[in-house]
Order: structure tokens, then sequence, then C-alpha cells
């Protein structure tokens, strides 16, 4: 199964997300269509096993970033890994940070993995001192719109992308500062 979704991966970087089809697949794999619903019964039951396989790497690419003991430091290395695995792959960009694909909703199971790595980004900014909702989350916003101005605006450059250990600084500044102004 995994040299079919490796396979559906390389289709994706061709063609892009929606132009991966079962029947273009099942040719390059060397098989018949209907042979690979043994794998997959749908179209949408590929692409969430390529979402899976997506986690599972930003995943494993995670894990081996040495953090350094300060926490902001540590916030910015690990979101600098995250958004540099975010932006190599236009491809998996699509599948795994935004909703292009009509009807494709994560399996829970593969939405677990994107959530393990939401809690490791949480943990780290919560690491760093914030730890109010709706900042954590504005965090998350200015990171996710600088990866979509990078990716739509100068992909392959760093336009966007230059500006995130300013901007967490400035944000994570601004939230510690909130929270000193309203006691917590």
């Amino acid at each position: 199964m995994a040299t079919i979704v490796e396979s559906a991966w390389e289709l994706a970087r061709e063609h892009g997300i929606a132009g991966v089809s079962l029947h273009a697949l099942a040719r390059e794999v060397g098989m018949r269509q209907p042979s690979l619903y043994a794998y997959f019964d749908s179209k949408l039951a590929l692409y969430d096993a390529m979402f899976a396989d997506g986690n599972r790497d930003l995943l494993k690419r995670l894990s081996v970033v040495k953090l350094p003991r300060h926490p902001r430091t540590a916030l910015k290395k690990f979101l600098a890994e995250f958004v540099s695995f975010a932006l190599e792959d236009a491809a998996r960009y699509e599948l795994l940070f935004e909703r292009h694909v009509p009807g494709f909703t994560p399996s829970l199971t593969s939405y677990a993995l994107a959530e393990d790595v939401l809690g490791r980004v949480h943990k780290l900014i919560n690491d760093a001192g914030v730890t109010e909702q709706g900042d954590v989350d504005c965090i998350i916003a200015i990171v996710a719109g600088l990866m979509e101005a990078q990716m739509s605006n100068d992909p392959g450059g760093n336009r966007w992308i230059r500006h995130l250990n300013r901007l967490v600084d400035l944000y994570v500044d601004d939230a510690l500062k909130g929270a000193r102004v309203n006691g917590t």
C-alpha cells in the first residue's frame, strides 16, 4: 500500500491534488483500476491515506528536531521546521493544510495524526508563556497566513516566511503583556 500512496503523491505533484485519479494511479502502479479497490474503496479513501501519510512524515520530521531549552527559541525552531516541511511540497501542502478537495474530510484516525502535530505546537506555545486560547489561535493563524502568502505569492522563495520569528516574537510579547495587564 505504501508504494501505491507514494505513486499517488507523484501524480499529485505532477497534476495537482485534484488531478489524482484512480484510473491514472492504477496505470502508474501497473494494476487495473478495479484492483485498487482492494486497497481504497474510493478516491476519498485514497486521499485519506495520503493525508495520514503526509502527517506521519511531518511527525517524523518534527520528532528529530533538537529543541533548545529556551521556550520561545524552541517554539520558533519548531515552527520553522513545520513551515519548511509544509512549503517544500505544493501537493502535500494543499491536501494537509487546505480544503480544496470537494467532499474530502479526513477520517478520525487520519485526523488524529494532525491533532498530534497541533498538540505539539500548543505545548510549545504554552511553554513560551502563551496560555489563553485566543492568543494560541492567533499564533497558529499567523503561521498559517504566512504559509499561505508564501505558497501563493512566492513559492520556493522566502518573502513571507522570513518574518516568522519576528511575528512570533511580536505576538508572544503582546500576549504576555496582555496577561500581565489582565493579572493572569
